[in-house]
């Protein structure tokens, strides 16, 4: 049987968790203070995941970088993939909070989001 420790962080409460694995799965879990803790720990050992947020490239922007987001949770996995698609982008000014910057990213089935307004420069 695998153990894991964990920090849960589905509360501000940040509970240590001990996580029992037994073929996969997860068997048991402890230090719970809510039931949010079991919950996080069972998705964190056996499907994590995680959003995404960076920036992006404005073409002719003030500021020249948007700050952009996954809609929800992409598959931990995918990160780097999805890092790599994103250093393709380059936007063209103005960008506005909530324009979709990417409708699938990296085959997840999930968004990109502006969540910065940027500007055109007035050059």
């Amino acid at each position: 049987m695998e153990q894991k420790a964990l920090i849960c962080i589905g509360c501000p409460l940040g509970c240590r968790l001990e996580v029992k694995i037994e073929d996969s799965q997860v068997v048991d879990v402890t230090g719970q203070s809510c039931k949010k803790g079991k919950t996080y720990a069972v998705k964190e050992c056996t499907n994590p995941t995680r959003i995404l947020t960076t920036t992006v490239v404005v073409e002719n922007g003030i500021p020249e970088v948007a700050s952009v987001k996954t809609e929800r949770d992409i598959p931990k996995g995918t990160l780097f993939d999805c890092i790599r698609e994103l250093k393709q982008v380059k936007l063209t000014a103005p960008v506005h909070i909530g324009d979709v910057v990417i409708a699938d990213i990296a085959g997840t089935g999930v968004r990109v989001i502006a969540t910065t307004n940027c500007d055109l420069t007035d050059n």
